[in-house]
């Protein structure tokens, strides 16, 4: 029986070791895959390899100049914001120096409007002083003509002689009087 099984496990094939025919037949086909991968398959690949590295570079370079774009939008945003800030400080000062000389015209029309207003009133005074003195004169030389004629007895009715004794008596007033301011 050893026999028979030696020859038998013989003729029965290996399950370890491939037959021949089917090594040839599968080096053949893997040949013939191979080729078919290389013509057709292979250059597929390397045109989507670079279309797809094209892509990637070309997506760098424009994320590159997309950042420098904005760097250098920055930048000019940097320096528009500086001038406007020093363009508003020079507003300012513009404003101040403008409300300083608002202020100084301002003053000076004060000054004059209240040195006319003061030569005014020293005018008004004047007036209304000399009105004064004039009505009292006219009072006086009245009280003076009438007790002039009580004293006297008679009666100092005619114009002519009541002016000149109205003058006569507030010259004497005067002249006394300003002997008595030199005094």
């Amino acid at each position: 029986m050893l026999k028979t099984e030696l020859v038998l496990a013989a003729e029965t094939p290996s399950p370890i070791i491939p037959h021949i025919p089917e090594l040839i037949l599968g080096f053949v086909a893997f040949i013939l895959l191979l080729l078919v991968m290389k013509k057709y398959v292979v250059p597929r690949f390397e045109t989507a390899y670079e279309e797809r590295a094209q892509k990637i570079e070309g997506g760098i370079e424009k994320a590159e100049r997309a950042q420098a774009e904005a760097e250098e939008a920055l930048a000019q945003y940097k320096a528009q914001l500086a001038e406007a800030r020093s363009e508003a400080a020079k507003i300012r000062d513009d404003a101040r120096l403008e409300a300083e000389q608002i202020k100084a015209e301002l003053r000076a029309e004060a000054e004059s409007e209240s040195q006319r207003i003061v030569a005014q009133g020293h005018a008004q005074l004047q007036a209304q002083k000399a009105q004064i003195v004039a009505e009292l004169r006219a009072d006086m030389g009245r009280n003076a003509v009438e007790l002039a004629s009580r004293i006297v007895g008679e009666s100092l009715e005619d114009e002519a002689r009541r002016r000149g004794t109205v003058d006569r008596f507030l010259q004497e007033l005067e002249t006394a009087g300003a002997n008595g301011a030199g005094k």
